[in-house]
């Protein structure tokens, strides 16, 4: 039986999700992000809040929210 080896250098990004809002709560659109952790996905998410909320998620895991300025 052969056995694979994974190499020392592969890196494991993260697959995260951003929903935008309607006001009430609801989803109006889904975005897919492949970032490198956190911090990266917040950055990438707080930039598509533009007249809606954005809930950021990893898996079943809220990661964060930001809030449009009314």
């Amino acid at each position: 039986m052969a056995t694979v080896a994974r190499p020392e250098s592969t890196e494991v990004v993260g697959e995260y999700r951003a929903y935008l809002l309607k006001p009430d709560g609801h989803i109006l659109r889904r975005f897919d992000l492949v970032c490198d952790d956190d911090d990266a996905a917040k950055v990438r998410a707080k930039q598509l809040v533009d007249g809606h909320d954005v809930e950021l998620w990893q898996r079943d895991q809220k990661i964060a929210t930001f809030k449009h300025r009314k």
